[in-house]
């Protein structure tokens, strides 16, 4: 089946027609490593016998890393959540942290686990980055941090988050988990503020089936990470409040690793992928990329965001994956809702619920359409015909949807 089969709204799997793909197309990258290379590499973990507690691969994972961004320290841990809950409490922090809204909920829970108050933030509208201006907004006597959140692999205005927390006496820290291999400014994100914490979830560019690690330039911020990592005591101790077990394993070192290496060839589909959706979505009335990548830097372009403008498209967003779900096309709706509106913030901190508007805007609109291994560019091609079937028919197709929900 292909979109151009898609003759009439009858055709619509929605309605009972055959889907588009005869398998689920899924929005993470799952970049999958060389067979071959991942039985070699796994082969030596079992002749070595040395399966965790700071191993050689883990060792060179971290050198590689340190490399590839041009950063001092990496510090790698068992996933990104528990390396950015470590980074708040190494911060020594106490009291309010300025953090968007518009991010994945762990973002937030991260600073909940560090004994921090969240104070939720607005976006701009056309970055989707944390606004320096509204957090300049929030700052009080009991702000301690600002916590910003690289979307989509576009980093933040870091030059005027990082004047503003100068400015403050307020510590600054990021959530890469969308922009590893992603500059601004010419600078390797990994280098800004006083730490950028990473994800290697098996959906990231960067995968090491499950894993994270920490970025940093300042040498007392790694030595704390590296002590807390260890549940027990080690040969270097810098004092810190608290330890956990958030040591990456060999195992997950190895899938890194691999990943690393495939890292340019997977950036490189990306980007192909990106830019097949950009020429295939033109002329759709009503969908759009709402922001174009900087060529001048560097991208992984792991993340195809589009915009649904209901009144234009004649669809609004959720309809459209409802609609792509039924076709195989699990596209994703992010973030919704907020995390300003999702439990426990949004009894918490009940305040905020109406005051972040280009967020709740956001949260209505924005759609992920799928990238990765498993997407190709005649993929790419007819999913982008396909909408534009949904947007020449978009009044039937509401109509039918109506009926059937009613």
């Amino acid at each position: 089946m292909t979109a151009d089969h898609k003759k009439t709204t009858d055709d619509l799997a929605v309605f009972g027609g055959a889907p588009l793909f005869k398998d689920h197309k899924h929005v993470g990258q799952i970049n999958l490593p060389d067979w071959e290379h991942f039985k070699k590499e796994f082969q030596g973990i079992f002749d070595r016998v040395f399966f965790t507690n700071h191993g050689p691969k883990v060792n060179e994972l971290e050198d590689r890393l340190a490399d590839f961004l041009k950063v001092k320290h990496i510090v790698c841990m068992t996933n990104g959540t528990i390396s950015l809950m470590m980074a708040a409490r190494c911060l020594g922090l106490q009291g309010e942290v300025i953090v968007p809204a518009f991010t994945f909920i762990a973002t937030v829970q991260t600073l909940v686990w560090a004994g921090l108050k969240p104070v939720f933030c607005d976006v701009d509208p056309a970055t989707h980055n944390i606004s320096p201006q509204k957090a300049a907004q929030l700052i009080n006597s009991n702000t301690c941090a600002i916590l910003g959140v690289h979307l989509w692999g576009r980093p933040c205005d870091t030059r005027q988050l990082e004047t503003l927390a100068s400015e403050n006496k307020l510590a600054l820290f990021f959530d890469a988990a969308h922009a590893f291999g992603c500059s601004h400014r010419g600078i390797m994100v990994g280098n800004h503020g006083d730490v950028e914490v990473f994800s290697m979830h098996a959906t990231k560019v960067l995968n090491a089936a499950e894993g994270g690690f920490a970025a940093t330039n300042d040498d007392l911020m790694a030595d704390k990470l590296r002590t807390m990592r260890n549940f027990h005591a080690n040969e270097s101790y810098t004092p810190v409040p608290v330890r956990i077990n958030g040591k990456m394993s060999e195992a997950q070192a190895v899938m890194g690793l691999l990943s690393l290496e495939d890292f340019p060839a997977n950036r490189e589909r990306n980007k192909a992928l990106y830019y097949a959706y950009s020429s295939n979505l033109s002329g759709i009335e009503g969908i759009s990329l709402p922001a174009s990548f900087d060529e001048n830097e560097q991208n992984n372009y792991q993340y195809l965001v589009v915009d649904v403008e209901p009144e234009t498209f004649g669809l609004n967003r959720d309809e459209v994956v409802r609609i792509l779900e039924t076709e195989n096309v699990l596209a994703r709706r992010y973030f919704m809702p907020g995390v300003h509106r999702t439990l426990p913030f949004s009894k918490q901190y009940a305040e905020c619920i109406d005051k972040l508007p280009a967020t709740d805007f956001l949260c209505g609109r924005l759609m992920q359409l799928p990238v990765g291994q498993s997407v190709s560019i005649e993929d790419v091609a007819r999913l982008c015909e396909f909408l534009r079937f949904c947007e020449k028919n978009a009044s039937k197709i509401h109509n039918r949807i109506s009926g059937v929900n009613s």
